[in-house]
């Protein structure tokens, strides 16, 4: 039996990303809590512009509006960019919801 997350990365690049400017403190299993910022979004997972100590293969843990906790496992990094895929995509309904909260830009919100 193999252990790990499924990762299936070009199934998942199509996604539509959700520009947004967010941080929040990750808990990395080697680094321990540390600081990062999402810079867009997609039920399928983000990317981070600030991957000083990052490498592919890495798994942090992020806690997110309305989705709460969830695991995603680095992709890619490039420069000071890493994209993440969730270990889970994320349900429609709460992806809309945590959009609402991280949306930088009012006129891009879903209207209620």
């Amino acid at each position: 039996m193999s252990a790990g997350a499924q990762l299936s990365v070009t199934d998942m690049r199509r996604a539509a990303r959700h520009p947004v400017d967010h941080t929040v403190i990750a808990e990395h299993f080697d680094h321990g809590d540390m600081s990062v910022h999402i810079a867009n979004i997609s039920a399928h997972g983000f990317m981070i512009d600030d991957a000083q100590k990052l490498a592919r293969g890495d798994r942090l843990i992020v806690r997110l509006p309305v989705v709460g906790r969830i695991e995603a496992y680095c992709i890619w990094v490039r420069d000071e960019r890493a994209g993440f895929q969730f270990e889970r995509i994320i349900r429609i309904d709460d992806f809309i919801g945590m959009i609402d909260e991280l949306q930088p830009n009012p006129r891009l919100r879903r209207r209620r």
